[in-house]
């Protein structure tokens, strides 16, 4: 799929509220939030044959600069384009010779495969998504190895975000202090106005955007 074959189509509504409600709240979108989970929600609309593609060689700018990036602003000891890899367990143990403690999984597939041939005795695998699966047209990859989960006493959970919405307020009050003291860095790469969120949305299958990735719809 190209951007070009993508359109926005827009409309009008009349919002009235009804006159039994005198506490009701008129809500406002200032942003949008592009993620990868967009794409299960376009398959349920029958777009299965969605696929993004980008030409090699911006492909691997943009990998250099996201390694770069994880090393030098974020803290990371170590960094590397899974695109480049051929094996993805010889990367693994090459980065990790001493194997790896805690995974916390967003790719699934070939890349969760050579996680669990290297983790550690009692290692702990917390499951958060499978974006290597997301553009799948067929069956999705199966996990072959998970006997490595029981000889080495692995723990594998999955959880949604949405499980956990009442701790949100302790959350908060936590991460905000870590941001103000510059303990946590985070980059954001943000789109201006309604009409950009194609572009965005092409951008975040295509490996173009370098952060999290937003839509401003208005700035109040």
């Amino acid at each position: 799929m190209k951007e070009s074959d993508m359109s926005l189509r827009t409309s009008k509504i009349q919002i009235k509220i009804p006159s039994c409600c005198d506490d009701a709240v008129l809500v406002k979108n200032l942003y949008l939030s592009i993620d990868p989970f967009i794409l299960g929600l376009m398959k349920n609309q029958e777009l299965d044959s969605a696929s993004f593609t980008l030409d090699s060689m911006n492909k691997s700018a943009f990998a250099l600069m996201k390694v770069d990036l994880l090393k030098n602003k974020f803290g990371f000891d170590e960094a590397f384009n899974y695109k480049e890899e051929q094996d993805y367990n010889a990367a693994l143990k090459r980065y990790f010779p001493d194997g790896i403690d805690i995974y916390f999984d967003n790719v699934g597939g070939k890349m969760l495969e050579a996680v669990l041939n290297n983790m550690r005795l009692n290692g702990r695998v917390a499951l958060c998504g499978m974006i290597s699966q997301y553009n799948s047209l067929e069956q999705p990859e199966g996990v072959h190895n998970l006997i490595n989960a029981i000889v080495k006493w692995v723990r594998m959970e999955g959880f949604f975000t949405s499980d956990h919405y009442h701790l949100y307020p302790k959350f908060l009050e936590m991460v905000v202090l870590l941001i103000k003291e510059e303990k946590i860095t985070y980059v954001e790469d943000i789109a201006e106005g309604i009409g950009s969120a194609l572009g965005a949305l092409f951008s975040l299958y295509s490996g173009r955007n370098v952060g999290k990735l937003l839509v401003v719809v208005a700035r109040e």
